[in-house]
């Protein structure tokens, strides 16, 4: 017997929330996300599954890059922060990866760099995020070099959106219109488009997306719309009970004694916790579901285990499954009750809690 604690990525769903990206903008092509392992599905797993449909897959390093194409993946491949530093590039030319331009030094070092063949870039123009990209009045000389040298096949001109998933916010449609200004006079692809744009600012989507956190099923969105309500959860994060108590009032729970009954409670075990990389600093009430009836975090989570608050339920025993999010327990609720995001509930999962396949 195995510790109950796993991942089950449904391949499936993610199939529905890419072509639903892909629906957004049919004439577009598509870089599927799977940076941070996939956002903690495992990318070679979700790369192998999205293959035959994705046009391009988005990474942020070397390292990742590496890890698809050891595992037979020949799509193209973008660093999304492109190259540290000049040796990279010769592992760039040798696997045929498409990289990044961000900064000056990058340019510097690809037009020194003797390649096999040249590269398509995605030069990225920073239009407002205040992070990686050259400034408005940096862009234009920077693009010429780029243009000019033999080292480059391909540009696309990328930026990104700092508050698409603000829905009632102008911010993604200034973005856009400073963009434009820059670039419509020449003649390149364009790639703007992040999930909560796919989603939301589908007049944005250019000549290629990048749906990352929707190909997982959580919407971004500060509010659904009809688009991010189709999407299906791809995760379901569950253990099982490994021990149930009776407490009567006044009796404390966990380290620090953090929760005391007011009643005679149930208390039950579940074998996960921040070992696992379900976050610690969940708080009091934080939904689980057990047998498919929600209960209360009670107590300070810890690293191999957690207890909820069971006594309103219905008969629970041990073996019980728990499901801490998927299927009628949203992982972007059980974030809202952690103070985080989605994105980073789904990261942070450690290897000890496996994976599994569906």
């Amino acid at each position: 017997m195995t510790r109950p604690a796993r991942a089950i990525v449904n391949l499936s769903a993610i199939k529905h929330n890419f072509r639903i990206a892909k629906s957004q903008a049919p004439k577009a092509k598509a870089a599927a996300m799977v940076k941070a392992n996939a956002y903690g599905h495992g990318a070679v797993e979700i790369a192998r599954a999205l293959s035959s449909e994705a046009d391009a897959f988005g990474v942020a390093c070397l390292e990742e890059a590496i890890e698809l194409r050891d595992a037979g993946i020949n799509n193209p491949i973008l660093l999304l922060e492109g190259f540290f530093d000049q040796q990279e590039l010769d592992v760039i030319d040798q696997l045929s990866l498409d990289t990044a331009i961000h900064s000056q030094y990058q340019i510097d070092q690809l037009l020194a760099h003797s390649l096999q063949q040249p590269l398509r870039v995605w030069l990225k123009i920073d239009t407002g995020m205040g992070r990686l990209g050259f400034l408005p009045d940096q862009f234009g000389v920077a693009y010429q070099q780029l243009q000019q040298s033999d080292k480059v096949a391909e540009i696309v001109l990328m930026s990104h959106f700092a508050r698409a998933d603000e829905t009632q916010s102008n911010s993604a449609a200034d973005q856009a219109a400073l963009f434009h200004s820059l670039t419509d006079s020449l003649q390149e692809p364009i790639s703007l488009a992040n999930s909560p744009a796919i989603l939301a600012w589908p007049q944005a989507c250019g000549d290629w997306i990048r749906p990352g956190m929707m190909l997982y099923g959580a919407s971004p969105l500060d509010k659904q719309n009809p688009v991010s309500s189709q999407l299906q959860a791809a995760m379901t994060m569950e253990s099982a009970v490994i021990s149930l108590k009776d407490f009567k009032a006044g009796d404390s729970i966990g380290y620090g004694a953090q929760f005391q009954c007011s009643r005679a409670t149930k208390i039950a075990v579940i074998a996960m916790g921040y070992g696992d990389g379900y976050p610690r600093m969940a708080p009091q009430g934080t939904p689980v579901l057990i047998n498919g009836q929600r209960c209360p975090l009670v107590g300070r989570v810890s690293m191999d285990m957690l207890t909820v608050d069971v006594t309103d339920l219905d008969e629970v025993n041990c073996g019980d499954k728990a499901i801490f999010w998927g299927e009628g327990l949203p992982v972007s609720e059980v974030a809202e009750h952690c103070g985080t995001i989605a994105y980073e509930m789904v990261t942070r999962l450690t290897g000890r809690a496996k994976r599994h396949y569906i």
